[in-house]
């Protein structure tokens, strides 16, 4: 049987927290935990009938629970700038964002609307324009920024001479590529935010190896059918061994976004065995996360691929 892992979450009363892929697993339980805590949850959506299934189910358990339904779709860069616009002219301060959304290792290579590998273009760049769009609602709120990323940035490299995977697609590889651009963008914001006074904490988490949807049927990808790794790793979630579960995974990213002790430039992931299960813990930068000359060059091209400017945003 897998052991439980607890995590006391500080009281988040008054604090509003944007947690994008909240309306299925990891991001569903982040979101309800925060909500539990006190905080008001935006939740950015692509299908708005799984937001509102989700939004009732936490309110079901915690009926005070405090939310705000939005539609998103990270692949598109037009979306994001629109949430951002929305939320821009609400002018409410986002104290906590969990940048948790991702696609995983789709059969083919598939491009977003804008013409950029599904995987570098949502679990990444996605992001990185939400980050922009949101800045100066982020520096009011003196936010802390937490990113998943994900064991696949353990190895592996950006694919400089090939970005788009336009002439060597490999699925994985471009998975890896996407957590490992992405944990270098959380840690050089963390870095300009400091540079910069800000008052922006930017750190990463990763789940380790869980029972999600990343890996099951997704029809919306051209997955018809669950992978093989998924039917094994739920057979060792079950019997305990090694890796985690759906809501052990949700800990590292809850610490990082949460926890008073949680720092900036941190890293924080499962504690067991390869970091791939058990109870959440800050631990060492995955080794292609720890240049940051690299991370610098992400941050410029991230910002040319996503049409944003910092500088601009922070100074509106």
């Amino acid at each position: 049987m897998p052991r439980t892992h607890h995590l006391t979450l500080p009281d988040l009363s008054g604090r509003r927290a944007l947690v994008t892929g909240g309306s299925d697993g990891i991001g569903f339980g982040i979101a309800r935990r925060l909500a539990a805590a006190g905080a008001e949850v935006v939740l950015p959506v692509r299908n708005r009938a799984k937001g509102e299934a989700a939004v009732a189910r936490i309110r079901d358990e915690h009926p005070g629970a405090r939310f705000s339904l939005h539609d998103l779709d990270l692949s598109s860069l037009r979306s994001v700038a629109a949430l951002g616009e929305r939320l821009r002219a609400e002018g409410r301060p986002v104290h906590l964002l969990v940048n948790n959304a991702g696609v995983m290792h789709p059969p083919q290579r598939q491009v977003t609307v804008d013409g950029i590998e599904l995987q570098f273009g949502t679990n990444h760049l996605g992001h990185v324009a939400l980050v922009a769009h949101l800045l100066p609602l982020l520096i009011a709120g003196r936010a802390r920024v937490t990113s998943q990323t994900s064991v696949a940035a353990r190895s592996g490299q950006v694919n400089w001479s090939d970005l788009n995977w336009e002439s060597s697609y490999d699925g994985m590889r471009a998975y890896s590529q996407s957590k490992i651009a992405f944990g270098l963008f959380g840690l050089e914001l963390d870095r300009r935010s400091r540079a910069a006074g800000w008052g922006i904490t930017s750190n990463l988490s990763h789940p380790g190896v869980a029972p999600t949807s990343l890996l099951a049927a997704r029809p919306e990808m051209g997955r018809e059918r669950n992978t093989p790794q998924i039917a094994v790793i739920r057979r060792l979630s079950r019997a305990g061994i090694l890796v985690g579960t759906v809501d052990s995974a949700q800990l590292p990213a809850l610490m990082a976004a949460t926890s008073p002790q949680a720092r900036g430039g941190a890293l924080y992931g499962p504690g067991g065995p390869g970091h791939l299960g058990g109870g959440p813990v800050e631990h060492g930068l995955f080794r292609p996360l720890r240049d940051a000359a690299e991370a610098e060059r992400v941050w410029r091209v991230s910002e040319e691929l996503a049409g944003v400017s910092f500088a601009e945003h922070a100074a509106a």
